[in-house]
């Protein structure tokens, strides 16, 4: 048998206090350790708490981004590599013109092997209207020592948007990484449970806790089962995939990509919007896909 543990830091941010958030989320990495987890992965953006953009003063938002040179990255990086555990880390990536909303699966080695930006930016808000989206969505092997996991990420609002899934299932992912800052009723927890179903995946989906969103954090099994759903609270919720069953089930279900029909939806892949669907950005001018 195969089994492959995430766990969910599910953590409420200290403001944008980088220093109180990276001790927070180092905590909550070694919970997970001692829990058996494989993989932990963080919420969105947690480096800045999901926050810190105001119009009067953009730049000091785009200050809060990091890369691979700064310390609250090479810090998990390092952490990996002591607990021999993978990391998602979520925070606001240093990227020209303007910071990307990503994630970074750093492996149980400190080695980084997939970073993914959210694609489909909230746009109807002026944060991620402020921030530059991804351009694809990656699939990557993860060595957990006594496999290889095939990884896919997407972001928040991306899971809104089932072509995110579809993409991912159709480059091979066997479990989906979702980092996530909103709040999370009933219609979105049911939407995740579809795209594990209909995509024959593993989806793990990190939200932060109470005070600051909801927190509902769950990972879904390929067929839309829960694996474990958490509260509001703070707390590390870990689940086990059976990779074997997972698999096996991605081999005979007719689900994924068995019976479907790509060559009838040419308009899917159309740049053309119309009423009602013709929407403003989050500082109010037109929103044109096509310049992002």
């Amino acid at each position: 048998m195969s089994l492959f543990t995430v766990a969910l830091l599910q953590m409420s941010p200290e403001g944008n206090d980088q220093e109180k958030n990276l001790e927070k989320a180092d905590s909550y990495c070694r919970e997970a350790k001692e829990n058996g987890a494989h993989l932990a992965l963080m919420p969105e953006m947690f480096n800045c708490g999901y926050q810190g953009f105001t119009t009067e003063d953009p730049q000091a938002f785009r200050d809060q981004a990091i890369g691979p040179e700064d310390d609250f990255y090479k810090h998990f990086v390092e952490l990996a590599k002591e607990l021999d555990m993978a990391i998602g880390l979520g925070y606001l990536e240093k990227w020209e013109p303007e910071p990307r909303n990503s994630l970074t699966v750093i492996d149980r080695h400190g080695k980084s092997i997939l970073t993914y930006a959210k694609v489909h930016t909230c746009d109807f808000g002026e944060m991620e209207a402020a921030c530059t989206p991804g351009d694809d969505f990656y699939v990557s092997e993860l060595d957990i020592g006594t496999d290889s996991i095939k990884i896919g990420a997407m972001i928040c609002y991306d899971r809104e948007a089932p072509e995110s899934a579809r993409i991912l299932m159709l480059k091979g992912a066997e479990v989906v990484l979702t980092p996530n800052a909103c709040g999370l009723e009933e219609m979105r927890l049911d939407q995740f449970k579809t795209r594990a179903y209909e995509n024959a995946m593993g989806m793990v989906m990190t939200n932060y806790g109470m005070p600051y969103m909801n927190g509902q954090s769950v990972v879904r099994n390929f067929n839309g089962y829960s694996l474990v759903q958490a509260g509001e609270e703070e707390g590390v919720f870990v689940a086990t995939f059976d990779m074997e069953e997972l698999r096996k089930n991605q081999k005979e279900t007719i689900h994924g990509n068995a019976y479907r029909r790509p060559q009838r939806y040419g308009i899917l892949s159309s740049d053309e919007v119309a009423e009602p669907y013709v929407r403003k950005n989050g500082f109010g001018k037109p929103f044109d896909r096509s310049e992002r």
